[in-house]
């Protein structure tokens, strides 16, 4: 039990080793959301798996496509093309969150660590507008995850990770993909941002 406390722990401080590859944002403004695409925010905030870092992609075209690492106490901005959309984010898994977008809207998603084996898994939550889902944009608590988050971008060093483990990033997706597909509907719309959640 000790043992695995330990690889536990060391686990969970390399887990965090690629985060250092991000820098935070110069303007920490969210830019204005263009007329032709809509604006996806994803938020991280939570004590649990706070040293483990959430790579995220977007998989709308199969091929995923790196957005970006996500570190506890932070966000990360994309423009994508309206309507369906997917997005993923990996760890020890590979989990997904699927989107319905409207041009001009931005829209927000959260973030959320699970145990694994070995280390924190992630799920990808959706923000509500309204309802009583877990998430919603009334909750002061997402507004304060939304205004205390730091916005970071891209380095070269964060793109250099994501050419090292691009084999490895379309493993799991490969692999946990079909997983995602065998929920049930309503687990689905759950899981997935609707046209109403932009503002």
């Amino acid at each position: 039990m000790i043992f695995r406390g330990l690889i536990l722990t060391l686990m969970l401080l390399l887990g965090g080793c690629a985060s250092s590859s991000m820098v935070k944002a110069p303007n920490q403004q969210l830019a204005a959301v263009p007329a032709d695409k809509a604006q996806v925010v994803f938020l991280r905030s939570s004590l649990f798996g706070a040293a483990i870092s959430a790579p995220l992609f977007d998989v709308t075209q199969s091929e995923p496509a790196f957005i970006g690492i996500l570190d506890n106490s932070s966000k990360l901005m994309v423009e994508v093309p309206a309507g369906k959309n997917t997005f993923m984010v990996v760890s020890e898994a590979a989990d997904f969150l699927e989107a319905d977008l409207v041009a001009g809207k931005r829209y927000y998603a959260v973030v959320t660590p699970r145990m694994g084996a070995w280390k924190a898994r992630f799920s990808i939550w959706p923000v509500r507008a309204d309802g009583d889902a877990e998430f919603k944009k009334a909750d002061p608590k997402v507004q304060k995850i939304i205004s205390n988050t730091v916005l970071m971008q891209n380095s070269p060093k964060s793109e250099a990770w994501f050419e090292k483990n691009k084999t490895d990033i379309k493993s799991k997706q490969a692999e946990y993909w079909p997983v995602w597909q065998q929920k049930a509907p309503g687990e689905l719309l759950e899981r997935t941002l609707l046209p109403t959640d932009g503002e």
